[in-house]
């Protein structure tokens, strides 16, 4: 299924029937699914009353089960400035559009003499030469493994941008970035959050049509890149959703 795309004048051919799916499943469990910032697991139960049982491996008729989980915590998950800021901005009104042109980059962090993880300002700047194009940025950490598949990143400092970095997707428009780190912002920073300010401008200019994605996964085979993005959200009124980004290639 071939569809072309006009982005800024120029065609772009993609095939829908080859998606590649960079979102992590939810599954039930605390060992199933990465988790930050010490969020509840996943737990997917069925409903139970004196006279039913809404699962079919426990005599149910039929599968009748809630969720209950953290979008920010639990895995894939697509967030708006609603996420820092005191007034009330919802995703699902934030993101009016769901398809973008993408560009997929592979980052070595960088070491401090502290211990820190690091995307620099610098790491972008080599790697992007021609932003202009660029609607939004998928950014794959290296070295890259399964183990992001099911981290447990609560207390051990992951990964994260210095907020120039993020300050350079700005000043580029870049309007939205996906990362398989669990936070663009350090683990503890006395409540800063300098990355997630810089990125949404808040609350001088606000960028409120920006969205940030957090563990996302992008296996090894697929390149560098240019894509295009689709989001896949959900209608919960919050400043987050779990949400499935699918990415096609361009030819």
């Amino acid at each position: 299924m071939n569809a072309t795309i006009q982005h800024k004048q120029i065609n772009y051919t993609i095939d829908f029937s080859k998606p590649i799916d960079i979102s992590l499943p939810l599954k039930d469990g605390f060992f199933q699914n990465p988790n930050c910032f010490y969020a509840p697991p996943v737990e997917i139960f069925p409903v139970k009353t004196e006279t039913f049982i809404g699962d079919t491996k426990q005599g149910g008729l039929l599968n009748f089960k809630n969720v209950k989980l953290n979008p920010h915590g639990n895995g894939t998950h697509t967030e708006c400035v609603g996420h820092i800021s005191k007034e009330t901005y919802i995703l699902d009104h934030c993101l009016k559009q769901y398809m973008f042109k993408a560009l997929l980059i592979s980052v070595y962090p960088e070491k401090q003499e502290n211990g820190d993880l690091i995307i620099q300002r610098r790491h972008l700047e080599m790697l992007i030469d021609d932003p202009i194009n660029v609607q939004a940025l998928i950014i794959r950490t290296l070295p890259n493994d399964d183990y992001k598949r099911t981290a447990q990143y609560s207390g051990t400092n992951p990964c994260y941008f210095h907020h120039e970095a993020i300050e350079w997707m700005v000043e580029r428009n870049i309007e939205h970035l996906l990362t398989d780190l669990p936070s663009v912002d350090r683990e503890e920073d006395q409540g800063k959050l300098l990355a997630h300010h810089a990125f949404w401008q808040y609350p001088e200019n606000i960028r409120e049509h920006c969205t940030i994605s957090e563990m996302i996964f992008i296996p090894n085979e697929i390149k560098d890149g240019n894509f295009f993005l689709q989001f896949q959200i959900t209608s919960l009124q919050m400043d987050a959703s779990p949400s499935k980004p699918i990415i096609y290639e361009i030819f």
